[in-house]
This record gives structure tokens, C-alpha cells and sequence, in this order.
């Protein structure tokens, strides 16, 4: 039984200021409706960060459509900016899509970011009630899974204290249980579980299993592709706003691994829009690859096989110094777990050069799993940023045929090995 259907939706943002900037003018534009509207659609650009535009307006979401049948678990991936939290808003009904309908049977329970529907000042107890009621529930219900969700949060301590002084991590355990615990028919959940240590994820991605195993729905954005392999059923994979694949979650996790490779960096690439890529620009990132020990452009490798960074790089103002940092982070905090570091020689470091850095990461002991990747170019100290780009390229993903066991890995001593040695080259192109 379908419960939820998507129907070609789409959704406008204007960028820069939302008013303009007095009453009046902005009591005519609401009055403008359609043209305003029409203009919009015709104006309105991909959204592409990589891009400064020539537009105010972007489509955030465009021409979306999908169904998800009852006890479906869909895994919404793609990269920082896709579209993947804006249409999970669309489905949560916190916003409204521009185009198009969504159809939604059954009750739904929404985390989408830290403390979203809290109020701070009241308790954790009095914000479980206040969730409790605003999706449906009777406070006889809540009163009898309270003890289930303090016990679940691991708050008990604080749970009557106002929430305005929790943690980030306090306040994303309490929405978690609250969400998860409340039986929604449907539950959506983008990737707040981040803000959690490594148990209490483990612990939110066993409750969401549960939930999916008792014929409720799943939606859930994450980075972590292993994650989304071993908890969807489905996966969609987002793109500039667009749908660009749909399928098995285990298809959809290959395609966002190696289908969306490499990405190439132009003149109109905006390094002021943080957004997109940060650093005073004297030296850039053109073209980033990332290739295995045969030369073949590839994301997934083998535990501790070599494989190398490949990077295109111009220099358009000559820098006092110049280091290139290659990093693995974190698919769940986003944290890095290990880098590496090499100088740039100054023969390269001339205005209008343009060179290519081969960065071979060799013996890297690095614990299974999808990692982010992050690049970086800047000073010898660290204090100047030159051109940073986080998340440009599909996550590395680093795969064993062997348990946990035989690698050596022991939880109960250490969560695992993160560890990079590195050889680098240049070349003039």
C-alpha cells in the first residue's frame, strides 16, 4: 500500500535578502501573485553550487516524483546541498513545495534538526508531552512510553531541567526518543543523529530498524553509506535538486559512490560563496580525481590498499608559502579522522602556472567504512586558506571481504584504526 506519493514536485528559493527592504514595496509584491510567480519559474537556475549564476532565483527541487509503499525504508543521499533537507521539509509539511502534490496516509513524526518543536523553557519532561501532543497523542499515551523514552535518551539526570540548557547532543537524544517512540506511521529523519556519540547512534540506527521491521515507514538522509546499505530498502539519490537515480538501496549507494566522480572547478566557481568553497583564492583546485593502484578513476578500495589523489591546480596570485592536506572525515559528526600534508615547491608557485599534484596514499590503515572527503590549500601554519572544498567528490568508501575480527579490530579497545602514510609528485601541465 502506497503511503506516501510524490508528484513532480519542485521548489523555488530567492537568494540574497527576502524583503525589499520596506512595506510598501513588499505589500505590492505579495499583490504581484502570478507574474511574480511565472517570473520566478522562467528565471529560476539548477542549483549548482559550484556556479555563481546569473539569477536570484534557484530551484532548489525540481520535478520530483516517487512512491514509498507501507514499511519501506528510503534512504535520500546525494551531496551538502542536493535538495535531500529541503524535501524532507516538503514531506514534514514545514514548507510548501512551488510545483506539484504530495499525498501522505498516516500519522508522521519528523527530526529534522536539533530541538526542532522544543521549547526552551520548559523541561525535557514538559517537552515530551508538548511533542507528544502536537503529533497526535493523548497524554495517557505519552504517560505510558515516558519511561521509555527517558531511559532510551539517557537524559534521566536532566529531564527536569529546561532544555535551553542542554547540549547539542542532549537535546538531538530527547527529539530522537521522542520521535521514535511515539509509534508514527511514518518517521523522517535527516541526518541530526551526526550531533550523537558513536553509542547512541548505534543505538538510534537499532530503533529505526525496529521501527521499519514493524511495517511502519522509514525516511532517512544520511552520509553514511553503510548506514543507508544495511538499514533502506530503497534509495534515492539527489542531485542539484534533481532525482537522478532511484532503486535498491544497495544500487542507489553505488551509483552516489562511483557515478558521481569527479567534478571539474571553472572561472565562475565562486570562492567567496562559502557554500560552495571557501579560501582567498591564490591558489585553486581546477579538477579532483580520485584513482586506484591500476590508474583507473575509482571510489571504493580495498582495506589498506593504496589508491591516489590526483588534483589540478592554478595558481592565479603567487602565496608566501603553500601546503596541499588531503582528509577522510567522519560519514556521521562530519569530523576529520586522518589527513595528510605535503609543501607545494615554489617552483610551481607562479601567477597564471597551472600544475597537476599526484598525492599517493600508501598503507592506509583506515577502519572499513564511507568517508567524506575534505581538500585543502593553504599556508605552512595553517592560518591562511587558499581554497578549501569539503564533500566535492563522491566519499571514499573502503571495503573488506574479512570480518572485523580478522583485521584486528577490537570495540572494546578502540573504535578503530585511522591512519594515512603518503607520497606526493608534481608535475607542470
Amino acid at each position: 500500500m502506497k503511503v506516501i506519493e510524490v508528484n513532480n514536485i519542485s521548489k523555488v528559493y530567492k537568494l540574497g535578502t527576502i524583503t525589499t527592504g520596506t512595506l510598501i514595496k513588499d505589500i505590492a509584491s505579495a499583490f504581484s501573485g502570478k507574474s511574480k510567480r511565472d517570473r520566478m519559474f522562467r528565471e529560476a537556475e539548477e542549483n549548482n553550487r559550484s556556479s555563481k549564476g546569473t539569477s536570484e532565483y534557484v530551484w532548489a527541487l525540481k520535478d520530483i516524483s516517487f512512491d514509498v509503499n507501507q514499511g519501506d525504508v528510503l534512504g535520500l543521499i546525494g551531496r551538502n546541498g542536493a535538495g535531500k533537507s529541503t524535501l524532507l521539509k516538503i514531506l514534514s509539511q514545514v514548507t510548501s513545495p512551488s510545483t506539484g502534490e504530495i499525498k501522505i496516509k498516516g500519522k508522521v513524526a519528523s527530526l529534522l534538526e536539533v530541538g526542532t518543536g522544543f521549547h526552551p523553557e520548559l523541561s525535557g519532561r514538559d517537552n515530551i508531552y508538548l511533542n507528544g501532543a502536537i503529533l497526535g497523542m493523548t497524554k495517557k499515551e505519552i504517560t505510558s512510553k515516558l519511561d521509555q523514552i527517558i531511559d532510551f535518551s539517557g537524559v534521566e539526570r536532566y529531564v527536569d531541567t529546561p532544555v535551553k540548557r542542554y547540549s547539542s547532543g542532549m537535546y538531538v537524544r530527547l527529539a530522537f526518543a521522542v520521535a521514535a517512540h511515539l509509534d508514527p506511521e511514518i518517521l523522517i529523519i535527516d541526518e541530526v543523529l551526526a550531533v550523537g556519540d558513536s553509542e547512541f547512534q548505534k543505538k538510534c540506527l537499532g530503533k529505526m530498524k525496529d521501527v521499519s521491521e514493524t511495517g511502519r515507514t522509514v525516511l532517512f538522509v544520511s552520509h553514511n553509506m553503510q548506514a543507508v546499505s544495511s538499514l533502506c530498502t530503497k534509495g534515492i539519490v539527489l542531485s542539484n535538486g534533481q532525482n537522478v537515480f532511484q532503486g535498491t538501496a544497495e544500487k542507489a549507494v553505488d551509483y552516489y559512490i562511483n557515478g558521481l566522480n569527479s567534478i571539474e572547478f571553472d572561472e565562475s566557481t565562486g570562492i567567496d560563496n562559502e557554500t560552495s568553497r571557501r579560501g582567498s583564492g591564490e591558489l585553486r583546485f581546477k579538477k579532483i580525481r580520485i584513482l586506484d593502484d591500476f590508474g583507473n578513476e575509482n571510489y571504493r578500495h580495498e582495506y589498506n590498499h593504496s589508491f591516489t589523489i590526483e588534483a589540478d591546480i592554478i595558481c592565479k596570485k603567487v602565496p608566501e608559502n603553500a601546503y596541499i592536506a588531503f582528509g577522510l572525515k567522519s560519514g556521521l559528526s562530519g569530523n576529520l579522522v586522518s589527513s595528510v600534508r605535503h609543501p607545494v615547491p615554489d617552483s610551481f608557485l607562479k601567477e597564471g602556472a597551472e600544475f597537476k599534484i599526484r598525492l599517493q596514499i600508501t598503507d592506509p590503515l583506515v577502519r572499513p567504512g564511507t568517508f567524506p572527503t575534505y581538500f585543502w590549500l593553504g599556508d605552512k601554519e595553517g592560518v591562511k586558506f587558499y581554497d578549501i572544498l569539503d564533500d566535492y567528490i563522491s566519499p571514499v568508501t573502503v571495503y573488506s571481504n574479512r570480518g572485523m575480527d580478522e583485521l584486528g579490530f577490537n570495540p572494546t579497545r578502540f573504535a578503530g584504526y585511522f591512519s594515512m602514510n603518503s607520497t606526493v609528485n608534481y608535475e607542470h601541465n
